[in-house]
């Protein structure tokens, strides 16, 4: 009996997989995973039941956890790709292993997915499939399918779905981030309605007065909100409501695929705008100048390795190393001030504060100022010089 295992999420593309690989594969049993990574907790229910009814066999993986593990060293790297969090990108590894954990438990022969041949997603999942050498089969990307064809297809064999065609749209969510694309969305040029959004308010409907909030970090991970400590997954479950509440965390981007398309992407992430926010404040006030410097270049190519989906290349391993050492010393607390779709920190303690009141201070004596004398008479020595060379070059006749 031949196998296969379905990376399964409950939604339109994954769904109709299913009869795909049977019909079009020649598929003896089709075995649906689907890998919690703290996705709303309807959408797993919702995925057990379609999987348990139109699948030959469903699992259902907790990985929220790893998860977690990994959303703080992203904390500590900044990870930010072009204004996006990559929650969908940092996730899709963790989700790929998960899913090599089933088909090598149950005997498949291969491993299926629900990724179009224009997404970066087949890359993420296809580099972990591969690497443990199973053969991927992508219905999507193969068949050429469209969505309005799979909604069509959906209906004539009683598959239920979550969209319309006057609501096509492809919707993921998990702990981190959701993104909402698809449809009159894909277009730059469109506004989106409002009713896209479920995590954040309308910032026009926000609160009338701002809210300040404390974060405590402890070697570059939050530990804290308004000193009270909590474990990861509830402290970013209640940040996302508290600044979603106040409409902070909203991304409408152009965003640069891996395949070269430019893609129009909506996102939304209350939490991760502010830890981000909150742990680069931290680290202005501990890191010196040169250490910020680098880091900067490092957190760059980390990205670029998440949102590739390159987290075994061994060049990942190296930049985690680099960017632990710095986390030595971000432990702290900052706070900010969340309004109207905005958030800014506004104060900031750090045990490791390389800030000097007595050296800064325009009220203090803790240096001789003539001191800079001699430091300022060649500062910019070598612009000066050049200068004065094309002063006496143009007055040349």
């Amino acid at each position: 009996m031949s196998k296969v295992v379905l990376s399964y999420s409950g939604g339109l593309d994954t769904t109709v997989c299913i009869p795909l690989l049977k019909e079009n594969y020649g598929f003896d049993e089709v075995i649906t995973v689907t890998v919690d990574i703290g996705q709303p907790e309807e959408d797993i229910i919702v995925a057990e039941k379609k999987g348990s009814k139109y699948a030959d066999k469903h699992y259902t993986i907790d990985a929220k956890e790893e998860y977690v593990k990994a959303l703080f060293q992203l904390i500590k790297a900044n990870g930010d790709y072009e204004g996006y969090v990559l929650g969908t990108a940092l996730a899709r590894p963790i989700i790929a292993e998960k899913i090599v954990e089933i088909a090598k438990k149950e005997g498949a022969e291969a491993i299926a997915h629900g990724c179009t041949g224009k997404g970066n997603d087949q890359l993420r999942f296809e580099n972990i499939f591969f690497q443990y050498g199973f053969k991927v089969i992508a219905p999507m990307r193969e068949l050429n399918l469209t969505r309005e064809w799979e909604i069509e297809y959906a209906q004539k064999h009683g598959i239920e779905v979550p969209v319309t065609k006057d609501k096509p749209y492809s919707i993921d969510e998990n702990l981190w981030s959701r993104s909402v694309e698809g449809g009159k969305l894909e277009d730059p040029s469109y506004i989106p309605p409002e009713d896209i959004y479920e995590w954040t308010c309308n910032p026009k409907k926000a609160p009338e007065e701002p809210e300040i909030i404390k974060i405590e970090f402890e070697k570059g991970v939050p530990i804290s909100i308004n000193d009270e400590k909590m474990d990861g997954l509830s402290l970013i479950k209640t940040l996302n409501k508290i600044a979603g509440n106040h409409g902070v965390g909203r991304t409408d981007m152009v965003e640069d695929r891996v395949l070269g398309f430019k893609a129009r992407e909506n996102y939304e992430h209350p939490a991760a705008t502010v830890l981000i926010t909150a742990h680069k404040d931290l680290e202005k006030l501990v890191l010196s100048r040169r250490e910020l410097k680098f880091k900067s270049i490092v957190e760059s190519e980390w990205a670029e390795l998440v949102y590739y989906g390159l987290t075994n290349d061994p060049l990942f391993k190296d930049l985690n190393e680099f960017i632990d050492s710095t986390q030595e010393r971000v432990s702290g607390w900052v706070k900010v001030k969340l309004f109207k779709g905005s958030v800014m920190p506004v104060a900031r303690y750090s045990p490791y504060s390389l800030y000097r009141e007595d050296l800064v201070s325009f009220d203090k004596k803790g240096i001789d100022q003539k001191y800079a004398e001699g430091y300022s008479m060649f500062h910019g020595l070598q612009g000066r010089i050049y200068k004065s060379l094309k002063i006496i070059e143009d007055r040349e006749p």
